[in-house]
């Protein structure tokens, strides 16, 4: 019974002496192996030399402060719902009067955890947040021998004050054009005189 109309012809040519001594085959295969003898390495020595990393690259999380050094994380939740990976978890706090300078809102993040182990860094948590709050930086994330060590916390997600960390390669001019409008609640930073003014945004 014939199931195709395809054929395969097979060929049964015989093998000449050189063929069958397989010294051509193997002399061509030395010489291969002895070009690479004559090339450059592609070893680098790592972390000493680093390899050049492209604009859209996508490493550990940024928790970004404004421009007063207040975080900017209002504990929304946003990236939360948006990770499919369900790497981030956190708790809400109340800012207390005297924690302007801390916090930038009243709601903030009083824990923000993101397990390294399963987040897949695909930046939607970036692209979610209202806020400008968290962005993906071109740092590796730390090799660490036990698992809840790659639970990363605010410790090591919130940047530093004396230690800012340039996201801009990660803003579109979109973004960039929008922060540059003025009146807007959204990059406004604090003001004690514009509390109970009655102002609304």
């Amino acid at each position: 019974m014939q199931l195709t109309n395809r054929k395969v012809v097979v060929s049964k040519k015989e093998q000449s002496f050189a063929e069958r001594i397989y010294l051509p085959a193997i002399a061509k295969g030395m010489m291969i192996t002895a070009s690479h003898l004559f090339k450059k390495s592609p070893t680098i020595n790592y972390p000493e030399e680093k390899r050049p990393i492209a604009p859209v690259y996508r490493g550990q999380h940024v928790l970004k402060r404004d421009e007063n050094g207040a975080e900017r994380c209002t504990s929304c939740g946003m990236c939360a719902v948006a990770c499919p990976a369900e790497a981030i978890t956190m708790t809400s706090g109340e800012r207390k009067k005297g924690e302007e300078n801390l916090y930038r809102e009243e709601k903030y993040a009083a824990t923000y955890e993101i397990n390294m182990l399963r987040c897949i860094f695909c930046g939607l948590c970036e692209e979610a947040c209202p806020k400008e709050a968290i962005f993906l930086t071109d740092r590796l994330v730390d090799v660490e021998f036990e698992r809840n060590d790659f639970i990363y916390g605010k410790d090591k997600l919130v940047e530093k004050i004396d230690k800012r960390i340039d996201v801009t390669k990660r803003q579109t001019q979109a973004v960039l054009d929008f922060k540059k409008i003025p009146g807007l609640k959204h990059n406004e930073l604090y003001d004690p005189k514009k509390l109970n003014t009655g102002n609304k945004h």
